[in-house]
């Protein structure tokens, strides 16, 4: 069977599922196995020579807010955090060449989500899009080519590769760009905030500070970046706009690197955009110097799986797809606004969308005597001081953390918080129910929490 390839979507006149299974050139694949690699390993050397991370994720600090459903995430000391860190680096270079590729993704999958899970205060959405990935890549077969693993086993070789491979993390980017994209429609990012505070306040960067820090740039960026999101898998999805629309996220990603610190998610970005394009273009770019390269060579001897393969891939499928379009919506099912309760906000790709601060104490009483204590996070770090103000969860976390320290100190306490929060450049306001003893209250992780003060518009 002979298939000619124009792009991975392009549009087939095969049933939706078998669509799936059709070969395609495997050298996309390769590619992002590389830059996978490389990428998992810039993040855990980012992280690990990182003093506030190595002391955020570690048991250099005393408390540690956790992830609903994984409590059980504990932080190691620090020698065990060098340590798991320096496997890490050894297991994502192994990834990049090829070399005992399926163990050392899974190893390294495990790894890269227990490091993600110690701390909530670390999230960021590159984190938990590339905790996913690592998961999705251990059922790939991205060593079967350009690999150590195919040098040295032959008999795993392959040119080509099913479609669904590169489809699905190419659906895993489309989702994080068309939900960022929904989440920018409204009022506060329509009006270019908090860009227009995060702009400004970067007027000292060398060379471009006197230039961004001017009001028209965040009025650009938040339509431009609004535009991108919502447009960039349609054009994406055609041949004519695909390589503008490459352009332009090349542009966009590159500007904010030199001004945000995003970690590695512009790179990740960028590379998850490229399977997009055809699947022979790391092949075609790699030959081109060398040899004439016809594609059709690549698709005689592919066979398309077995009946039984293909309903338990179909299936995997439909439950992927359902929590990917499901799972950012949740907050829409919980009243107020989800930028001040933070309720839903994580894993819905709502990227970059607020500014919050916030100042205040912890307000703990003593049931029996009424004597009271006043905790401004004394056994936090810094960052998590800066986070636990301004989310909900993490203030209750806090406060049952602190009932059981003077449990221990003999005292039977309620704790109440004085926060007041300010969302992208509004007035400071009341941001929990000061008369609510919070040691009795739990987190709802689908529901509204009614012990959050609305917030006044």
């Amino acid at each position: 069977m002979k298939i000619r390839d124009d792009s991975c979507f392009k549009i087939s006149y095969f049933s939706p599922m078998r669509y799936l299974y059709q070969p395609i050139d495997i050298a996309t694949l390769a590619f992002f196995r590389i830059v996978f690699g490389v990428l998992g390993f810039i993040d855990v050397v980012g992280t690990i020579f990182h003093a506030s991370s190595r002391e955020n994720l570690s048991t250099l600090a005393p408390f540690h807010f956790k992830y609903w459903g994984f409590e059980w995430a504990a932080a190691p000391p620090v020698w065990a955090l060098w340590g798991l860190a320096i496997c890490m680096m050894v297991w994502s270079v192994c990834i990049a060449l090829g070399y005992y590729y399926r163990l050392c993704i899974t190893l390294f999958a495990f790894s890269f989500t227990y490091l993600f899970l110690i701390e909530a205060t670390q999230y960021l959405n590159h984190g938990y899009l590339y905790s996913m990935m690592c998961f999705v890549m251990i059922f790939l077969p991205a060593n079967r080519c350009f690999s150590l693993d195919a040098r040295r086993n032959p008999t795993i070789y392959s040119d080509t590769t099913a479609r669904w491979h590169t489809w699905i993390l190419a659906f895993m980017m489309g989702v994080v760009y068309f939900y960022g994209g929904i989440a920018k429609i409204n009022m506060d990012w329509l009006n270019a905030m908090p860009l227009k505070m995060w702009l400004k306040a970067k007027h000292d960067l060398f060379l471009i500070g006197g230039f961004i820090s001017q009001e028209w740039v965040a009025w650009a960026m938040s339509y431009g970046g609004l535009a991108l999101d919502l447009l960039a898998v349609p054009l994406l999805l055609f041949k004519r706009t695909r390589i503008f629309v490459f352009l332009f996220i090349l542009f966009f990603h590159f500007t904010n690197t030199l001004i945000f610190q995003i970690g590695i998610f512009p790179l990740l970005s960028i590379a998850l955009t490229l399977l997009y394009f055809s699947p022979d273009w790391p092949r075609k770019m790699f030959y081109r110097f060398f040899k004439k390269y016809k594609t059709e060579e690549f698709y005689d001897n592919y066979q398309i799986p077995p009946v039984r393969q293909q309903k338990w891939v179909n299936g995997f499928f439909i439950v992927f797809i359902i929590y990917h379009l499901l799972m950012p919506f949740r907050h829409h099912l919980i009243p107020q606004h989800v930028a001040w309760t933070e309720e839903g906000h994580k894993y819905s790709w709502r990227m970059m969308l607020r500014g919050k601060s916030g100042h205040g104490y912890l307000l703990i009483k003593d049931k029996e005597t009424g004597q009271e204590w006043k905790d401004f996070g004394n056994d936090l770090t810094k960052r998590q001081k800066r986070k636990m103000r301004v989310h909900p969860e993490l203030v209750l976390q806090y406060a049952h953390y602190l009932k059981k320290v003077y449990q221990k100190k003999g005292h039977d306490v309620a704790i109440y918080a004085y926060l007041r929060v300010g969302l992208n450049g509004r007035k400071k306001q009341n941001f929990i129910d000061s008369t609510v003893d919070l040691t009795k209250e739990t987190y709802p992780f689908f529901g509204h929490a009614h012990w959050i003060s609305p917030i006044e518009w």
